[in-house]
């Protein structure tokens, strides 16, 4: 049994997962995390609580806000098992790839999404994996999700549009990243998103074209995911019941 007061923002996800499983779907302390965490009031004072244990679902919502179904998602890939890189990726040091990859799996680098398919299409989880223009990136699906709240044009505008009864709880791009505790991947006035590594706008490949460029994309995700853990663990001592 979890102890209720303890959000352990140091536990490496895989660490309880059976090997070859997917932490995202397999460990039961990120699932109880996410509930913890997420399950709060929204910026218009209405609780949003998740539960588990409704049938088909990793986490649920229903009230007079809507239904919704969630999945969580590890936000910030190492592309180790990208093709089109593997000769930057082998002039990487093992070393600096477990640390990468053993950060990435902390709480820090984990989402929830919705999980419910809309017209038989996508979700966001899987079309922003899949897109050319994403390829896993959170900083670059944060910034979609900021030109949603906007009205603009985004590689993923189609796909975030069919989740709009998602977004709308909460009412603004501040309210959805304050929600999440996502402050530190945007700007101190949210007007911008702040990139892992170079940027050169969706036009260009999201990958990391050298070592130089990987290096700067792995430092920038790890000081996001150590500094969002922090955030949690300051949340968790005011907030956490």
């Amino acid at each position: 049994m979890l102890e209720p007061e303890i959000i352990d923002t140091m536990l490496d996800f895989r660490n309880e997962t059976p090997k070859g499983k997917d932490p995202d779907s397999h460990s039961p302390t990120l699932r109880e995390y996410h509930k913890r965490l997420w399950s709060k009031p929204l910026p218009n004072g209405k609780l949003f609580t998740l539960r588990d244990g409704a049938p088909g679902a990793y986490l649920h919502h229903r009230s007079d806000l809507g239904e919704f179904w969630l999945a969580s998602d590890a936000v910030v890939p190492s592309f180790t098992r990208a093709k089109e890189i593997q000769h930057v990726i082998e002039q990487i040091p093992s070393k600096e790839l477990s640390r990468f990859n053993s950060v990435g799996y902390t709480m820090g680098g984990m989402m929830i999404w919705p999980a419910q398919r809309v017209d038989k299409k996508m979700t966001i989880n899987q079309q922003r994996g899949c897109h050319p223009r994403i390829r896993d990136r959170f900083d670059l699906t944060v910034e979609c999700v900021k030109r949603h709240y906007e009205g603009l044009d985004s590689p993923l505008a189609e796909t975030l549009s069919r989740y709009g009864e998602f977004f709308s709880l909460f009412g603004s791009f501040k309210g959805f990243v304050e929600f999440f505790l996502l402050q530190d991947i945007v700007s101190n006035d949210d007007k911008s998103v702040r990139r892992f590594g170079p940027f050169n706008g969706f036009n260009a490949s999201p990958l990391p074209q050298n070592p130089r460029e990987y290096r700067e994309y792995m430092e920038d995700a790890i000081q996001f995911i150590e500094a969002r853990n922090r955030r949690i663990d300051r949340y968790w001592e005011v907030h956490g019941i």
